[in-house]
């Protein structure tokens, strides 16, 4: 029989993890992802004993702290997918995804970034990519996108704007706006003839993000 740690024990482990995952967010939502184990623990008023109990690796850390967002994203897919209208729903899609990075540029550094690449964010890309298929593919048999569009244009849609978000976020925050659009209005006439890029094409365009 395994001894159990008593309940009071427990709720105040909890507790604490979550102070330190909401105090990690705020952090890193700001700053980036690198703010230090001794920052957040200072912030959190917590001890580094606590910080290490509750997060051994900074995987640990980060697999927790964006595990629920990219949930989210995966959920606007969805929603997305169920509109009626195939364009409105695509871009709506995109427009949503990049209000959340907007909003945490560790998020945003996260998802682009080769050093900060996890397996959650790879399951993330795996999962999303069906769904992304078919808000497409509605969008080109409903003729409001060219032949051949495939989800590696968008990766490219969402790499470009991405960097824009991240190079004008502490002086022009809604730049990505206007870069998205103009983006979108691209795909929609643009002539997409010849092959597609490969997947490992889609890798290395966010992989390069960190070079």
């Amino acid at each position: 029989m395994t001894d159990q740690p008593p309940p009071s024990l427990r709720r105040d482990a909890e507790r604490n993890r979550q102070l330190l995952l909401r105090t990690a967010f705020d952090l890193m939502a700001s700053k980036g992802l690198d703010v230090s184990y001794e920052e957040i623990a200072r912030a959190a008023g917590t001890g580094m004993g606590t910080m290490y109990r509750r997060f051994p690796q900074r995987q640990d850390l980060l697999d927790a702290l964006f595990s629920e967002h990219i949930e989210t994203v995966l959920g606007l897919a969805e929603e997305a997918s169920r509109r009626d209208d195939p364009w409105e729903g695509l871009s709506w899609f995109l427009e949503r995804q990049l209000e959340i990075e907007a909003q945490s540029r560790g998020l945003g550094e996260l998802l682009r970034s080769r050093d900060q690449a996890t397996t959650l964010v790879q399951r993330a890309r795996r999962q999303m990519t069906p769904l992304v298929a078919d808000l497409i593919d509605r969008a080109v048999r409903a003729r409001q996108l060219p032949p051949g569009a495939t989800p590696a244009d968008f990766v490219a849609v969402h790499v470009m704007v991405g960097s824009v978000m991240d190079a004008s976020r502490s002086f022009a925050p809604q730049l990505w706006r206007r870069a998205l659009r103009i983006a979108l209005a691209g795909m929609r006439h643009a002539d997409l003839s010849g092959q597609p890029p490969e997947e490992a094409v889609i890798e290395r365009l966010y992989n390069e993000q960190s070079d």
